[in-house]
């Protein structure tokens, strides 16, 4: 499996970015999808799951109604849409995979991407 994340990049406290994370080498069907992310000096912290049918997702408290994941199957991507973003969401936000929801969400993935950068500026 391979996992790209992309879409990070520098905004302004308040503007939004949308992240993408394409999955290839596997169905994507089969596999739950999740956001982390990483701020400088800080350890890895889940921010945003989504089950294989999209019917259940999580959202960490201090991203709940800002950020919105999705998953589009027929283009084997998986979102986060960003909004109203603060300069505490400055991180790397890697997205991970894994048939197993529960390790999803303990971070215990079998799949990461590489991570992409985002700098909010306040």
């Amino acid at each position: 499996v391979q996992l790209q994340a992309s879409g990070g990049g520098l905004v302004q406290a308040g503007g939004s970015l949308r992240l993408s994370c394409v999955m290839s080498g596997r169905r994507f069907s089969s596999y739950h999808m999740g956001w982390f992310r990483q701020a400088p000096g800080e350890e890895r912290e889940l921010v945003s799951t989504i089950s294989t049918t999209g019917r259940n997702t999580y959202y960490a408290d201090s991203v709940k109604g800002r950020f919105t994941i999705s998953r589009d199957i027929a283009r084997n991507t998986v979102y986060l849409q960003m909004n109203t973003l603060k300069s505490e969401d400055t991180a790397v936000y890697y997205c991970a995979a894994d048939q197993s929801y529960s390790d999803l969400g303990r971070g215990r993935s079998d799949y990461w991407g590489q991570g992409t950068l985002v700098t909010v500026s306040s």
